[in-house]
């Protein structure tokens, strides 16, 4: 009877036994299919991150090969125009002479394709070269006032005599009203006499041909679209003026009609352009405020003109100067800690800032801002 216990118990612990095992065995195999699944999620999603950082670095390649294209057929087209010499071009100065630098504006903007020469309205100039700087001024008429006698006066009355030799100020009128330009053109020869005597003050005209017809399309319709247009003509009208500046000067200042500098402003940026060891920034700010204060390299010009020609449709102009940085100088497989390491060495930040914003009246249409740099 008792050997009946025990195989009775022995058999129940064996059954028992064998069951846990049966389960073992079967949680082993459900956690390998998990993890084999796992495995398998992990590798497909390395393999589309691969793909898509490949796409990236694809994509990053071929804006690149454009951008080399782009300067190979400009650089072709000046040396077949060195020839050909300068040509006579001004409408109100017929003794006044442009080369074809604006030429480039044809691989971008399709309807100047069919203009036979591209030019600026050359009104004030005495065809000032050689300087340190050019600072570059675009004017439109805005709806009560006008800020342009108040920034010139601010801008020039805090220039040394040797400054202003060494430099050139060039006013863009970038409207087609007439009495507008009549009396920006007025009140400059009025008041500016000396420097429009001497040649450190210019001013030029943007012609109605240069902006495509969508432009004035899109400035009767809804605000959004008026907001639109309103940044794609300020990126054009921007580009313009740094083509006819751009031979002109060592570096070029990208100013707005609207500001007030501080006091010695010149003498500080000259003495920090040279206080720079390295020849290697990509431009200087000297404000922190959308396209004010920066300070770029002549040489530089070409390819950022080129970059926000070819995105002036899609983006304003100081977002496309964060665009233009991430392009040239990121690269997609470094990390982002590296790219903005590199961002502090060759975007320089001067502090404080050397121009404030003093406009209301937005060069926008029935638009009022408030904008002040908080560095000032």
């Amino acid at each position: 009877m008792r050997a009946k216990q025990v195989n009775l118990l022995t058999a129940l612990i064996a059954v028992i036994l064998f069951s846990f095992s049966c389960f073992c065995i079967s949680r082993m195999t459900q956690t390998r299919n998990q993890l084999i699944n796992c495995r398998n999620h992990i590798l497909e999603f390395k393999e589309s991150f691969l793909r898509l950082q490949n796409k990236t670095e694809s994509n990053r390649h071929q804006l690149m090969e454009a951008f080399s294209k782009i300067k190979y057929d400009n650089r072709q087209s000046g040396d077949a125009s060195v020839n050909l010499g300068e040509k006579e071009v001004n409408t109100l100065d017929k003794n006044k002479t442009v080369s074809n630098t604006f030429e480039i504006l044809k691989f971008f903007l399709s309807h100047l394709k069919k203009v036979d020469r591209i030019y600026p309205n050359v009104i004030i100039s005495k065809k000032k070269k050689g300087v340190s700087f050019a600072l570059g001024i675009s004017t439109v008429k805005r709806r009560n006032h006008s800020y342009l006698k108040q920034t010139l006066t601010s801008l020039i009355s805090r220039m040394t005599l040797s400054e202003q030799k060494d430099s050139v100020v060039i006013v863009s009128i970038a409207d087609s009203n007439k009495e507008y330009s009549k009396s920006v053109v007025d009140m400059i020869r009025k008041t500016f006499k000396r420097q429009v005597k001497s040649g450190s003050l210019e001013v030029i005209s943007i012609p109605a041909f240069f902006y495509p017809d969508m432009l004035h399309a899109m400035q009767s319709t809804e605000d959004l679209q008026k907001r639109k247009s309103w940044q794609m003509k300020q990126v054009l009208d921007f580009c313009f003026l740094m083509l006819y500046a751009q031979p002109k000067a060592m570096y070029y200042l990208q100013l707005e009609d609207d500001i007030i500098a501080k006091k010695m402003y010149f003498t500080k940026i000259t003495d920090f352009v040279h206080s720079i060891t390295s020849n290697n920034w990509f431009y200087i700010e000297f404000s922190v405020l959308g396209f004010i204060g920066k300070l770029f390299k002549s040489e530089d010009l070409t390819d950022f003109i080129q970059f926000f020609l070819m995105f002036h449709k899609d983006r304003p102009i100081d977002w496309l100067l964060e665009d233009i940085f991430k392009v040239k100088m990121c690269n997609p497989r470094e990390t982002f800690e590296k790219c903005a390491e590199r961002n502090k060495q060759i975007r320089i930040q001067y502090r404080p800032s050397l121009f404030q914003h003093v406009g209301i009246q937005s060069s926008l249409r029935e638009t009022k801002q408030y904008l002040k740099d908080i560095y000032y």
